[in-house]
């Protein structure tokens, strides 16, 4: 079916946002935490952004999701966004945006080892090489010398592994859970779920008294304010635009995109350092993200367009929420 101007021009639109603003989200994670506590800013971005979204699906008609999906959207925003997107935003305190990203996206390729443990689904040798291509470029990475010899870097490294052990799990299993089939109102009661799980920790650590809105700066305040509108309204609803009317395997190229831009961004406003070792391990990962991505195209029709339902599950893992 041949677009037209407008529909195209949204669609190249919808792709510069998740591709740029996704990609700067770790930026912006790490100016917010420097007046925010990370668990208290990931928790309030989420929760407010939620609401928001809920309060747009309540207001197009969507019925009010049950007890069940209460508790479905509790366990994956648990898995998403608590121990995801909240473990990842607290090791930004001591690893740098663009290699915290870089880790990140070796997510397809963990996608893969629990399709193969979980489900048995034995990957082709095309992606196999792949996932080679991908463990050579993060031993590249978390082997370099001023890594290694820094305790809290490792460890913050580790809780990013961690963290996107949690999302590729929660992305393999998220067809089973009972969610709305509004797509929508699915993200938003994920991210109230999982942004008040969050701001319960801020509590338990102690991020609630550490933080004083009299010394929050410019800023870290508009780097919240631009991770709760574009990071998870505007690239969201981008995300989803996209779902239903191109295919998800081109929608998954911003595994490609992010890490770049990210890189980009931490190296150009905030003085993080980019070795050759680093470039040549975002080189081995993102080939073996490209040969699994390759592979794993399912023919046929995308998703209709303007459908109300979740997309059809594909063997990997696109990206919900940013």
């Amino acid at each position: 079916m041949k677009l037209q101007p407008s529909q195209r021009s949204l669609i190249i639109a919808s792709f510069a946002a998740i591709y740029f603003i996704w990609g700067s989200t770790y930026l912006f994670n790490y100016f917010a935490i420097q007046d925010i506590p990370p668990f208290l800013m990931a928790g309030s971005r989420f929760l407010v952004a939620g609401a928001i979204l809920y309060a747009i699906t309540w207001s197009q008609g969507a019925a009010h999701p049950t007890r069940r999906q209460w508790r479905s959207a509790a366990r994956m925003g648990f898995l998403f966004l608590t121990l995801g997107t909240g473990g990842t935003v607290w090791a930004e305190q001591w690893v740098d945006t663009g290699i915290a990203a870089l880790i990140i996206a070796f997510q397809p390729l963990m996608v893969v080892f629990m399709l193969w443990l979980l489900f048995a689904k034995r990957p082709s040798l095309m992606i196999l090489a792949g996932v080679a291509l991908g463990v050579a470029g993060m031993v590249l990475l978390v082997g370099q010398q001023r890594f290694v010899t820094d305790r809290d870097t490792m460890i913050g490294m580790l809780v990013i592994l961690g963290s996107m052990t949690s999302w590729c799990y929660g992305s393999v299993t998220l067809n089973k859970a009972n969610l709305p089939e509004n797509r929508l109102q699915s993200s938003a009661i994920q991210m109230i779920m999982g942004g008040g799980i969050l701001l319960v920790l801020a509590l338990i650590s102690g991020d609630g008294q550490r933080f004083d809105p009299a010394l929050l700066s410019w800023k870290a305040g508009l780097s919240w304010l631009f991770l709760v509108v574009f990071g998870s309204l505007v690239a969201f609803s981008a995300f989803t635009y996209l779902l239903q009317h191109v295919s998800p395997d081109r929608v998954a190229t911003s595994n490609y995109v992010n890490p770049v831009v990210a890189l980009f961004l931490g190296w150009a406003f905030n003085e993080e350092l980019i070795t050759q070792q680093s470039i040549l391990a975002a080189l081995l990962m993102l080939a073996g993200v490209f040969f699994i991505n390759s592979r794993l195209q399912v023919k046929g029709k995308p998703p209709a367009a303007g459908g109300a339902g979740r997309p059809v599950r594909r063997r990997k893992a696109l990206r919900a929420v940013g």
